[in-house]
C-alpha cells in the first residue's frame, strides 16, 4: 500500500493503482483517432480541449482524478459502435461512464484513453405495464423510470440515495442498491435484459422480458461488471406495483448496538418492513446543516 500527500490531502491507493498511474497510455496518432471519432459523433461530440475534458476527471468521490484524453458522447448503440471500432482501430482504451455520481473510480480514466459519456443516450424506450417493463437507455436517470409510471401505480425498485441523479447504467454497473434492498434486491434483480456492445464491435442481446428466460444468466453476469465487458446501450427493467400503504416509524436508541439488536429482532420475528435504515448521531450532525433540519 502507498500513501501519496498533497498540500490539502493525503490519498490512500493500492500498489497497482500507483503503476496504473504511471503506464498512462500514449495515443500515437491523435489527430487521425479525433477524425475517425468525428466521423462517427461529428465534432460536436468529441471533446478534445482541456476546458472540456476537466469536467470528466473525477467521479462521485472526488478523492482520484484523472483527465481522460478524449471524451465522446454517442446517442445510439450504431454510434457506440462505431467509437469501440474506431477505439479498437487505434489500439486506445475505453472507459464507459453514466452520471458520474460513483463512488469507486470506476468512470475516471487512470491510465487515459476515451472516455465514452453515455448521457445523451437517456430516452425511456417502451413501456409495457401489462407486463411490468420498460425499456431503457443507459444515461436514464433512476428516480425518471419511477417518475414515467408511478401515475400508473408502478415503480422502479432500486432506489441508491442518488436516484435523482444517478444513472441505469451506472446502476447496472455497480449493482447498485439503496434503502429498499432489504425488501426488494439490488439492481441484478430488477434487469431483464441487456444490449451489450462488445470489445469487437458487435452487439449482443442478452435475456428478454421475462424473469425465467432460458440459457445461462449472462444479464447477470454482466450487472455488477463495471463496464469491463462492454458498453451497455439498452436496459430492460422490472416494473412493480405500488403498495397501497406505506407507514413510516423512527425509532431513537441509546446505542448503535441497541439500534443493530432491533433490527436484527424485526427481521427474526417475521416482519418484513420496505427499508430499514441506521442513522448515527455523527451523521445526523453532518446532515442536519446541509438539508436545514
Amino acid at each position: 500500500m502507498s500513501i501519496v500527500r498533497s498540500a490539502s490531502k493525503a490519498v490512500c491507493y493500492t500498489q497497482s493503482a500507483v503503476q496504473l498511474a504511471d503506464l498512462r497510455h500514449r495515443i500515437e496518432d491523435r489527430t487521425a483517432l479525433t477524425r475517425a471519432l468525428q466521423e462517427v459523433l461529428g465534432s460536436d461530440r468529441v471533446f478534445t480541449h482541456p476546458a472540456d475534458l476537466i469536467a470528466y476527471e473525477y467521479d462521485g468521490a472526488q478523492v482520484l482524478n484523472a483527465i481522460p484524453d478524449l471524451v465522446v458522447l454517442p446517442g445510439s448503440t450504431e454510434e457506440v459502435v462505431g467509437v469501440v471500432n474506431a477505439a479498437r482501430r487505434h489500439r486506445v482504451p475505453l472507459i464507459p461512464r453514466g452520471a458520474g455520481t460513483g463512488l469507486s473510480g470506476g468512470a475516471i480514466t487512470p491510465i487515459g484513453g476515451i472516455l465514452v459519456s453515455l448521457a445523451r443516450m437517456k430516452r425511456i424506450l417502451h413501456v409495457d405495464l401489462d407486463n411490468r417493463y420498460a425499456v431503457v437507455q443507459p444515461g436514464v436517470i433512476n428516480l425518471d423510470v419511477t417518475k414515467a409510471v408511478e401515475g400508473s401505480g408502478y415503480f422502479y425498485a432500486p432506489d441508491p440515495s442518488s436516484q435523482s441523479a444517478c444513472s441505469i447504467g451506472g446502476n447496472v454497473a455497480n449493482n447498485s442498491g439503496g434503502v429498499h434492498t432489504l425488501a426488494f434486491g439490488v439492481t441484478t434483480n430488477h434487469v431483464l435484459g441487456l444490449t451489450l456492445v462488445l470489445p469487437d464491435g458487435s452487439v449482443e442481446r442478452l435475456g428478454g422480458r421475462g424473469a425465467d428466460d432460458p440459457g445461462l444468466d449472462l444479464t447477470g453476469l454482466v450487472v455488477g461488471s463495471e463496464g469491463t465487458l462492454g458498453i451497455v446501450t439498452e436496459v430492460t427493467v422490472r416494473l412493480m406495483r405500488r403498495r397501497e400503504g406505506v407507514r413510516t416509524m423512527l425509532g431513537i436508541f441509546g446505542t448503535i448496538a441497541e439500534a443493530s439488536q432491533a433490527v436484527a429482532d424485526i427481521i427474526a420475528s417475521g416482519i418484513a418492513p420496505t427499508a430499514l435504515e441506521m442513522i448515527d448521531q455523527l451523521t445526523v450532525e453532518a446532515v442536519e446543516p446541509v438539508v436545514h433540519a
